[in-house]
């Protein structure tokens, strides 16, 4: 999952992108307004966690700009909105919400209050609607950063555990690897790489099991697809 920290003071940004890139998340960071919507109209997020004190646009003014499509990929559903902020007023809650916000986490907080609140918003549209994810031998843990196939632990990196974590969230269905790159690592990656061509091969070999199915199908000259009985 691709996400988005809008968050103006250095340190916090910063902090936040370590903790939730140890977590398997591709984060992209920006300081003001105009630095967000730069990312946004070019890349499809999954999340956007935004502050509302930016120094050159109020994020409440942002929040209605992605709900209403001005500031998103045209084409792309726009993202979840989480806004992180020190405004805990009554008014400042309700009014974040009407204006498009999933949610609203006050200054301040917890990072593994953060953390349960992203895996909520992101499974929100999901099949599997807990922080457990269960498909045919398959089981993903998302609170324990935890991966198995019948029944026995998978050690994965964080990067093959945001793929496979992604995989299951779209069971069944052909996945470009330009898909991947965009939702799967952040703007760091080299895109003319064959960094998900590799990343695959390596979850690939991890899960296979003697005598199973290769849960993980190559489509011909266009992607990858999980398969729904594995």
């Amino acid at each position: 999952m691709r996400l988005l920290i809008v968050e103006d003071e250095p340190d916090l940004a910063a902090a936040l992108r370590v903790g939730l890139r140890r977590e398997g998340y591709a984060v992209d960071l920006a300081a003001d307004g105009a630095a967000a919507l730069d990312h946004l109209t070019t890349t499809a997020y999954d999340l956007v966690c935004l502050d509302l004190g930016l120094p050159d646009v109020d994020g409440r003014e942002l929040c209605r700009a992605i709900r209403a499509g001005t500031a998103a990929v045209p084409g792309e559903p726009p993202p979840r909105i989480l806004m992180l902020t020190a405004r805990n007023g009554l008014d400042d809650r309700i009014g974040g919400l009407d204006d498009g916000a999933d949610d609203y986490l006050a200054k301040p907080y917890s990072f593994s209050e953060l953390s349960a609140r992203i895996r909520a918003l992101v499974r929100r549209d999901s099949i599997n609607p807990g922080a457990l994810i269960r498909l045919g031998s398959l089981e993903l843990d998302a609170a324990r950063y935890e991966a198995r196939r019948d029944g026995r632990m998978v050690d994965l990196t964080p990067k093959e555990f945001a793929l496979l974590r992604y995989l299951m969230l779209h069971p069944g269905q052909v996945l470009t690897p330009e898909r991947l790159l965009e939702h799967v690592w952040d703007e760091q990656a080299d895109p003319f790489s064959n960094t998900v061509r590799v990343t695959v091969s390596n979850l690939r070999r991890k899960l296979e099991r003697p005598g199973a199915p290769q849960p993980i199908a190559t489509v011909t000259g266009v992607g990858y697809r999980l398969l729904e009985a594995c």
